[in-house]
């Protein structure tokens, strides 16, 4: 039998990431197509997170009592119905009845999201503690390149096929990865593993939250997840208002939405994929965690103030009149910069913090608390956006900010340097050394 491997893992998440990266960016406009405005928008896209609230912990624990491996197939399966609802919907000419059949598919999506959770679990039981970090950055990588592929996935397959062409293209992929998965994904858990205590979804939240160190970072992720949901779930709207761009009747207009996120998602694997196991190394875990909500916050501020009348390409960003399209570009890829810096050192702290056989059991609460995020940010960004464009982000500023200085104040200065911030993970080493590693 083969082991557990890490270049399974990352496949089998980039896979179902690239079917996220075509669906996500198009969910805002297709909603306001169908005659969605301001509140109600933010609820569509809350209504994906607000299961990944529910259900996050649930898959994590039932991963560490049953096993990675088929909660990752259910998951999987999942959201490939999900996004056959979804190009159904983009069929139907009634405008109500697409809206709801849309809602729907991101409800299942959202109850059948378990991926993430688990594939960290997985690459959890797999690492050692000095390397968890820099492996976490896979997921984070997964999640650049498909929003790399996903977005350019979802312009061809909108261009060629329609408004249901991206649902589709990403029903399809998440078919194929079910069947690689089924195929060649190992059990990476071992049967002699101490079992997770049974705890009802409220009574794990508690007991995850009651470790000091454990619980700020939940909540750091919570913060951070809010302000980048804000983000994720107006720019397609900011870009489209201030740029003048209508995506129904201009198919490169279109394809500008499309491409922000691919360009987003490029930078995004670059840094998370070649930087952060060096960076982790020189600063340390909380230290590259606080620089992170810096960058995040100095991007975000100027991007509802930039203006222009013209759709991105590159003839126009080299041009004279491509100055606002470089300010744009320029600001997305600081905040490209800093989120990518903000998950993989979170998660491989929190990791290191947390006991072997807990693991999806707090991975879960951790997600489940950035799905929160994702119901709270997009609802709160959509309706404030539709009163005043600049104050979503000015205040996802302010909230970064005030949350660097918490980071600063309880995890930097009690960890001086790197190799204190990595005694941090003494509970988990202790754990893990008795035990086989199972590496590539």
């Amino acid at each position: 039998m083969r082991k557990p491997s890490l270049l399974v893992i990352f496949l089998t998440v980039f896979i179902d990431l690239i079917g996220f990266g075509i669906v996500v960016p198009l969910v805002p406009v297709y909603s306001r197509h169908f005659g969605a405005h301001g509140l109600v928008i933010g609820l569509i896209i809350a209504s994906f997170s607000a299961m990944q609230f529910l259900f996050a912990p649930i898959w994590g624990r039932l991963s560490d009592q049953h096993g990675r491996r088929p909660m990752l197939l259910l998951s999987t399966a999942g959201a490939a119905i999900s996004y056959v609802l979804f190009a159904l919907s983009a069929t139907l000419n009634n405008h109500t009845a697409a809206l709801g059949l849309m809602v729907l598919s991101r409800v299942f999506a959202g109850i059948c999201g378990g991926n993430i959770t688990v594939a960290q679990a997985y690459i959890a039981d797999i690492s050692p503690p000095e390397i968890r970090s820099r492996r976490m950055g896979l997921i984070g990588m997964a999640f650049g390149l498909g929003f790399i592929f996903g977005p350019i996935l979802g312009g061809i397959s909108l261009k060629y096929w329609g408004h249901a062409g991206p649902g589709w293209i990403a029903a399809a992929l998440c078919t194929a990865n079910f069947f690689l998965a089924l195929a060649i994904l190992q059990e990476s858990r071992k049967p002699g593993s101490e079992r997770v205590p049974s705890r009802p979804h409220l009574d794990q939240w508690v007991h995850t939250l009651r470790q000091p160190k454990v619980g700020l970072l939940v909540i750091v992720f919570f913060l951070a997840t809010f302000c980048f949901s804000c983000f994720e779930s107006t720019l397609p709207l900011i870009v489209t208002d201030n740029f003048r761009l209508d995506i129904h009747s201009d198919e490169a207009a279109a394809a500008t939405v499309v491409y922000l996120f691919a360009y987003c998602g490029i930078i995004g694997a670059v840094v998370q994929g070649g930087a952060i196991g060096r960076l982790v190394k020189k600063m340390g875990e909380p230290r590259l965690i606080a620089l992170s909500l810096i960058l995040s916050a100095l991007s975000l501020a100027p991007l509802p103030f930039i203006k222009g009348q013209a759709h991105l390409s590159w003839h126009v960003v080299f041009s004279t009149d491509g100055q606002s399209w470089r300010w744009m570009l320029a600001a997305l890829g600081l905040l490209s910069i800093g989120t990518s810096l903000t998950r993989p050192p979170l998660f491989g702290l929190m990791s290191n913090l947390t006991s072997e056989h807990e693991q999806g059991a707090t991975l879960g609460v951790a997600q489940s608390a950035g799905s929160l995020a994702r119901i709270l940010g997009p609802v709160f960004a959509t309706t404030v956006l539709h009163y005043s464009p600049p104050a979503p982000y000015l205040v996802c500023t302010g909230v970064l900010l005030a949350t660097t200085v918490v980071v600063v104040q309880r995890l930097c200065v009690q960890s001086p340097s790197p190799p204190a911030a990595a005694s941090l993970a003494t509970p988990a080493r202790s754990v893990y050394s008795e035990r086989k590693t199972h590496l590539l």
